[in-house]
Formats: C-alpha cells, structure tokens, sequence
C-alpha cells in the first residue's frame, strides 16, 4: 500500500533542494542587481536574494523563487524541463549563424555632391568617374553573393552617392534577377541615397522592381543643412523633397531614414524627435558617431565625449516613452534591437549587437574597385588607411580565399563575447555584441580593454536604463514588449 509523505515534505518554508543552471549577475542601480542565463533571460533582485540563491539557502515560499525558475535559473525535484527550455532558446538565437551573409553592399561609386563633416567614408567629386564600379567587378561580386548559404539575400547600393552611377545599378538588379530565377533566394534591393539627385526615371525603376529607399534625415532644416552641407545649402529641402516623391512612387513604407548625432545635435533631440514625427515616421534610430574616416579627419567624434551621447539618447528615450504613454506610437529603434534580445528567444540581424561579430556574417562589402571589407565599418577604417579587414579582392580571390581566410576567421574566433575576458562573467553578454573593427580602430585590438571601451561603456548604459524604466512602470515595459516585437 502506498504510504502518504511526510508533513515536512508539504512544507513550502522548508529548504529547497535545488540546482541552479549557468547565471551572472551585476549591480543595476544603488540598490538592486540584474542576474541573467545563458539565453539573456532577465531577473531584478536585492542583494540578500542574490546571497541566498549563490548560497543555495533560497527557500521556495520566497518570492524570487518561482520568478528564477520559470525563467530557467533553477531547477528542482518538481521539474527538470527548463534545461530542455534553456537549450532550446540558445538554439534559436544562435540558429541564423548557419544562413551566414544575408547583406551584401555595393559600393557603387565614391563620388558625392554633398560635403558631411562626419562622412565615415573618403569622397570623390563628380567628376571623378575612376572611383565608379564597373559591369565586371559587379559580376564578380554577384558571383560571391550567391555562394553564400543565406536563403535571403538583400543587397544595398551605397556610395559616395549610389545613384551618381545608376547604370551599374540598373545592371546589378537585372543581372540578380537574372540568376535568381534559377537561385530562388529571398531577394530583396535598397538604395542608400541622399536624395538629392533622386529623378522621376530612378524612381520608376525602384518602384518597378520594389526596390527600397534609405536616406539620412539628421533633424529639422538648420540642422541638417549644417551636418550635411552641399552646393545651394539646400539638402534639407532636398531630402523632404525627395522623401515625399519617394513614398508617392514606391509606398510610405518603403522609405526609411537615418540620424547621426553630431555635438549640434545635443541639445535638440526633441526637435530632432518632433521632425521625425512631422515627417511621420514611424520611430527614429538615435545614432551615435563612429571613429572612421572624415568623422575622424574632421575631429567631429572627438567633439562629444559617450557622457554627453548618453544624456542626448536617454532624454530622447524618455520623451519618446512619455509620446507613448500618451497613446502615440513611436520607436527608438537601437532599443528596440536590444529588447529584442532581452525579452524574447530570438537575435537582431544588427551588426554591432552579434556575437560573434556580424563582421562577414550579418553583412558584407563589395568596394567599386573590387575589394572585399568584412563590414561597412571595414570600409571606412581603409579609406583611413588601414586595411586589417580587408578579406581580398573579387578579381583574385575566391569565395574561400576570402570568407575562409584568416582575415575574417581570426577577428571572429576572438569575438565569441561568451569567452572574451570582461565579457564572459558579465552579465549583460547575452545582450550586447561584440565589435572587433570598432576596438582595433579605438584600442589597436580585436577585443580591446573593456573598461576602457565606449562601446561597452554606451551599452551597459543603456542596458541599465532599459531595465530601470521597464522595472519602475509596467505601462512601460508593455511598450517595451511591443517595440520588441516590431524589428
């Protein structure tokens, strides 16, 4: 006959018998800490819990207890699903890894009308027609794109002015349509452009082949103008121009638009904010600058210190937060990409927050004279003269030479965040990524010292304030969930 338990076995104050699975934690504010798994699920707790967990002393009445177990940081005798639910969820944010480079970039010329102080990449002037990709390196590169395993393929036309050479454009799109039809990949076109030069013929070649349109919009009129001068001191009124003739053509949605953050920015990210919304899109993507090229020449990055950005991105955040509380929807769209990471099992296709690196494997550049750069920052570190992540050239190297050689395999074998020291037993590594060109252009190191890294400086930042604002309103963590789900 069966025998019925003990009492004590029923009595939930009684000393857990648990196991926990892998966790880190950190301080999150003054006077709470954040732990995370492997997966990036998220728990806030005091210190005396995280005492108590460490110490296996937590006991199953106290709250924390059931909160840790169902996000897969213990388990016990009731359960041992959450291992087979911590592996899973591993597996699906590492699972695009197998597809490798879905983004291809083509570089089709650098010559450009416009004069940007911050411009990340050297220029060319119009007239200067040696800096323009010809049909045989676009073949050559087409050739590479479509050995990648990737079931989608999306190739990006930048310059320069990419539609200074709208020829090799014209050619590329047909030519990837051409092989498509035996390829049967997901294939999709956007064109980086200023606008400036935009005509009612380029126009009627995106819409015929749904090709999409990315532009820089860095605020209202004065702003722009002065962070993006050309010819006439008209590119503000270019770009809406332009914005307005594209939505007609393509669709409103198939025009999106960037910001950069220069040191006249600072004080104006509401008024940056409010052209966005005038403009009505949909959300904004408050960018930082980036150590490369004129940015660098010009000193327009040394002009603000991660502080001052810091204070720029989350007054920005907090507005855009408040636009929503009020029934206005809006992204910010960097917070967005980490949500991502933070509230569901799934990864952000966003170079700088993979890891390993999205260097070769979120994307890939193909420069005008046929040189291969392990991303878009790559790019801009050789126009500065140093050419580490160049991977070889489309006239010499084959599809192994050049995402096989130790070019691309060695900064990327050091990426791992996962085993990286400062990285491995912090808890915000689920989240964050790991970027080897920004820290060989910063440090003259593929890992780089991390205390000393503003990449990582800027993202425990904002890791930190998503939390506090999540944890301190559910209002907001119910955006939050939505923008999470959105990109």
């Amino acid at each position: 006959m069966a025998k019925f338990r003990e009492q004590a076995q029923f009595d939930s104050s009684a000393q857990s018998a648990y196991t926990m699975l892998p966790w880190r934690f950190t301080p999150l504010d003054e006077e709470g800490y954040v732990a995370t798994n492997m997966a990036g699920e998220y728990v806030t707790m005091s210190a005396s819990e995280v005492s108590d967990f460490a110490g296996g002393a937590l006991r199953p009445d106290q709250p924390i207890y059931d909160e840790l177990k169902s996000r897969h940081f213990l388990i016990d005798d009731d359960t041992q699903v959450a291992i087979d639910l911590l592996a899973l969820k591993i597996r699906t944010k590492l699972a695009p890894l197998a597809n490798f480079t879905g983004l291809h970039i083509f570089v089709t010329t650098l010559r450009c009308e416009h004069s940007c102080p911050y411009c990340q990449v050297s220029r060319a002037n119009d007239d200067k027609r040696e800096f323009d990709m010809s049909e045989e390196t676009a073949l050559r590169s087409l050739d590479l794109a479509f050995r990648s395993p990737s079931p989608a393929i999306k190739i990006e036309f930048q310059g320069g002015e990419s539609t200074l050479n709208m020829p090799i454009i014209r050619f590329i799109v047909a030519e990837a349509l051409r092989r498509n039809e035996t390829a049967r990949r997901n294939l999709a076109f956007v064109i980086a452009t200023n606008l400036a030069v935009l005509d009612d013929e380029i126009l009627q070649f995106a819409r015929q082949h749904d090709i999409l349109i990315s532009t820089s919009l860095d605020g209202p009129a004065d702003l722009h103008n002065r962070n993006r001068p050309r010819p006439g001191k008209n590119s503000y009124e270019k770009a809406v121009e332009g914005i307005a003739r594209a939505r007609t053509a393509l669709g409103h949605y198939n025009v999106g638009a960037l910001m950069t953050t220069t040191a006249a920015s600072l004080p104006q990210v509401r008024a940056i904010i409010d052209e966005y919304i005038r403009m009505d899109f949909g959300g904004i993507f408050l960018r930082p600058l980036s150590p490369y090229g004129f940015a660098i020449k010009t000193k327009s990055y040394a002009s603000y210190d991660q502080k001052k950005w810091l204070e720029f991105f989350f007054e920005g955040l907090d507005y855009i937060i408040e636009l929503n509380l009020g029934g206005f929807e809006f992204i910010e769209h960097y917070s967005a990409m980490v949500l991502k990471k933070m509230l569901t099992p799934l990864q952000t296709s966003y170079v700088d927050l993979m890891s390993p690196a999205g260097m070769g494997i979120g994307a890939v550049v193909y420069n005008y004279d046929g040189v291969v750069y392990a991303s878009d920052e790559s790019r801009m570190l050789a126009e500065m003269g140093d050419t580490t992540f160049a991977l070889g050239n489309v006239h010499d190297h084959d599809f192994a030479d050049i995402f096989l050689g130790d070019a691309l395999l060695e900064p990327l074998e050091q990426s791992f965040a996962a085993s990286v020291p400062g990285c491995s037993w912090c808890a915000f590594e689920p989240w964050c990524g790991a970027e080897p060109v920004f820290h060989h252009a910063t440090q003259g190191d593929f890992v780089g010292k991390k205390p000393l890294s503003s990449f990582c400086t800027r993202n425990m930042a904002l890791f930190r304030g998503l939390i506090t604002r999540m944890e301190a309103n559910p209002k907001v963590r119910r955006i939050f969930e939505r923008w999470a789900n959105i990109v």
